[in-house]
């Protein structure tokens, strides 16, 4: 069945950004020496890599930024930091960003997350299983309990596509919330029987016996953007120069990390616990520079279809101008 508490999480979101006064959403902290105190709040997994590159490659210091990083669970946990003004800017999965925008919080996108490489079987992410599963296809998950990260996000809109594809019912699925590192133990003890698993945990998970039976964001659309960065649409307004420096360094970070791929994979071991020898068989997403409307469009429609948006999305008004 589907887990649906999404009009209730936005509602506790529109509460704390209700609380939120301009006090407390304002810009980044400044230094005497003109450099912005920025906070971001990210999830430990591949996708964040270039901001820990453009970190290290100085990117953000070169724009007078300098990040504090929180670490969260789920974009949907970064989204009420944000909007409170505890943290300037955010990655979170398209789904939660659409999500929240449709409940009536203020988000606005600023820059490209990642993005699906595309190819069937050779994804940043798929849906896991144990090698001896007798899940074999996307449409065998009907009546199965499915870990994901956070309810109601990218991975049960795109799993739940991938099930419509194989000729499943996805409303027959059972959603779990677990933690991205929690997953592999919970699929070895039956905790789960399949999981939304994205690196640098699949890999992992697949050198030592486990499969994918579906490439559940290949089979939302080609080349489709999972995740995103974001701020609040008061920052934006009191304080564009910074999400514009902001945004630069974003671009610069993405375009460095995806010429350099050995780096992106050797820094991710600098925020987890993975050894150099586990990212070495790592699946990199793509790091765009620009968004892909036609793929959002596309996920939009399939939360819509899920039930998860209140009102229709304006990408419009969501997506940087211009």
């Amino acid at each position: 069945m589907f887990l649906r508490p999404a009009a209730v999480a936005v509602a506790a979101l529109l509460t704390v950004a209700a609380c939120g006064g301009s006090d407390d959403a304002g810009n980044g902290d400044s230094t005497s020496g003109g450099t912005d105190q920025v906070t971001i709040g990210l999830i430990p997994i591949v996708d964040v890599a270039p901001i820990y590159l453009g970190q290290e490659q100085g990117f953000f210091a070169d724009r007078d930024i300098e990040l504090t990083v929180e670490l969260a669970q789920g974009g949907a946990a970064i989204v009420p930091s944000v909007m409170s003004g505890n943290a300037q800017f955010g990655f979170s999965n398209v789904v939660s960003m659409m999500v929240a925008a449709s409940g009536g919080l203020p988000v606005r996108l600023v820059g490209p997350g990642v993005r699906s490489t595309g190819e069937q079987g050779a994804d940043f992410n798929g849906v896991a299983v144990p090698g001896d599963s007798p899940i074999r296809t996307a449409a065998d998950l009907e009546g199965r309990t499915v870990g994901v990260n956070t309810l109601n996000n990218i991975c049960s809109v795109s799993i739940n596509e991938s099930v419509r594809k194989a000729g499943g019912d996805p409303s027959q699925l059972n959603y779990v919330e677990l933690p991205p590192p929690d997953m592999p133990a919970a699929l070895d003890t039956g905790q789960i029987e399949a999981t939304c698993m994205s690196e640098p945990f699949l890999s992992g998970y697949l050198a030592r016996g486990g499969r994918t039976v579906a490439s559940n964001y290949v089979d939302v659309a080609p080349e489709a953007d999972i995740a995103v960065y974001f701020t609040s649409a008061e920052l934006l307004e009191s304080d564009p120069d910074l999400v514009e420096r902001f945004t630069e360094a974003l671009a610069e970070s993405h375009a460095y990390a995806q010429e350099h791929p050995d780096e992106t994979r050797a820094i991710v071991t600098t925020y987890t616990s993975l050894t150099a020898e586990q990212v070495a068989g790592v699946t990199l997403p793509q790091f765009p520079t620009e968004f892909n409307r036609e793929s959002l469009e596309r996920i939009a429609e399939l939360a819509e279809e899920d039930g998860l948006l209140k009102e229709p999305v304006d990408l419009d008004q969501l997506l940087p101008a211009g």
